[in-house]
């Protein structure tokens, strides 16, 4: 308009990036890789093996984590036994790899790359990851033709797909510590040792929910500091878009594509006829309290996985991660995305309608 205007050059805030232009670039070759094998999969052991020969043979660093090479089967394979001594070994929650590894490769299904994403905090290298699990909505690689696509990754030559992640801090009160009628944590010496905090990095979702109790979980649900709304029901979901078509769609949500900048709320059962699943901007900081009138406590876990009890006092901050994880594709983000919908979740599968003949009546 005449009196206002957003930037000076308007192309540059209408510009709309085509997700298919992401692509894989190396400053320097890489020389480093994680191989993530599930655990407890004999099925699994094979593949591994035959990954980890071809990446000794093309002079590539293999980091593995210690308890996948504490398999007996892989200690008892003599002919094995050179490979492994090539490797490189950490362990979880214990070493740091985060400046060592140039790319990942994921054998399993869509837990293991959950699982590589919780073993950076921070930058994640880019994810490789081949379908050796059940589902396989974020495995696009098959392992029949490994060699050919792990030389072209190593080339540089792939589209990629930038997946957000929540970044997760909950704040606990001490155990000392009481909660007055109006929720205001009250103790005894230093308030900055009043409260614990954890951070996590999450990838699909965060599950508040009412663990073992029977009653309703209750929760306020703010965003921006601002009470949005109070979650009675069996709890709720917020995920990233890809974790949309995870819990989040069992639960009734939409599905959002990974390259959406966005936050999904989702209640599981609520006690409510209104409560539907709502978007909101990736932008915001949402934050989530046991209610005042709870009857019980609540539960919450990241990704599956850390779960943990929410007592009175204690809140959980969500906003976007300034961290995603860089999937490598195999076509390019959306036509990986569409692939998945239609051979994982059977999206949109009906028998056709049959064609009307001239000839019949229409009526």
């Amino acid at each position: 308009g005449p009196k206002a205007c957003m930037l000076q050059n308007p192309h540059a805030v209408m510009h709309i990036q085509d997700p298919a232009s992401q692509r894989l670039t190396w400053n320097k070759p890489p020389k480093s890789v994680l191989v993530i094998k599930k655990i407890q999969d004999a099925s699994l052991l094979q593949p591994f093996k035959e990954l980890c020969v071809f990446l000794t043979e093309k002079n590539m660093i293999v980091y593995v984590e210690r308890k996948v090479l504490a398999d007996p089967v892989i200690q008892a394979d003599e002919s094995f036994a050179a490979v492994i001594q090539k490797f490189c070994t950490f362990r979880e929650d214990l070493d740091d790899i985060s400046n060592r590894v140039d790319f990942i490769i994921c054998l399993g299904g869509d837990g293991t790359l959950l699982y590589a994403s919780s073993l950076f905090q921070k930058s994640v290298p880019p994810v490789m990851s081949f379908h050796l699990g059940s589902l396989g909505f974020l495995t696009p690689f098959n392992f029949d033709t490994y060699q050919s696509q792990v030389t072209q990754i190593i080339e540089g030559n792939a589209a990629i797909i930038l997946r957000s992640r929540l970044r997760v801090v909950k704040e606990s009160r001490e155990k000392n510590a009481r909660v007055d009628k109006k929720g205001i944590i009250m103790t005894k010496g230093d308030s900055e040792g009043s409260r614990k905090a954890m951070q996590y990095q999450v990838l699909n979702e965060v599950v508040v929910d009412r663990g073992p109790f029977s009653y309703l979980s209750n929760v306020d649900l703010f965003l921006d500091g601002h009470l949005i709304t109070t979650v009675q029901g069996d709890g709720v979901i917020v995920s990233t878009p890809t974790g949309s078509t995870a819990y989040a769609v069992a639960a009734g949500a939409s599905m959002i594509h990974p390259n959406v900048p966005a936050i999904m709320i989702t209640p599981i059962c609520p006690h409510s006829l209104s409560f539907r699943p709502i978007v909101v901007p990736a932008g915001v900081e949402l934050k989530i309290m046991l209610s005042r009138d709870s009857r019980n406590t609540a539960w919450v876990s990241f990704d599956g996985r850390k779960r943990q009890e929410i007592c009175h006092g204690d809140n959980i901050t969500i906003t976007t991660s300034c961290f995603p994880v860089p999937s490598i594709c195999f076509q390019d983000p959306v036509n990986d995305w569409f692939e998945s919908l239609a051979q994982c979740l059977h999206w949109n599968v009906r028998k056709k309608q049959n064609y009307l003949s001239s000839k019949e009546d229409v009526f």
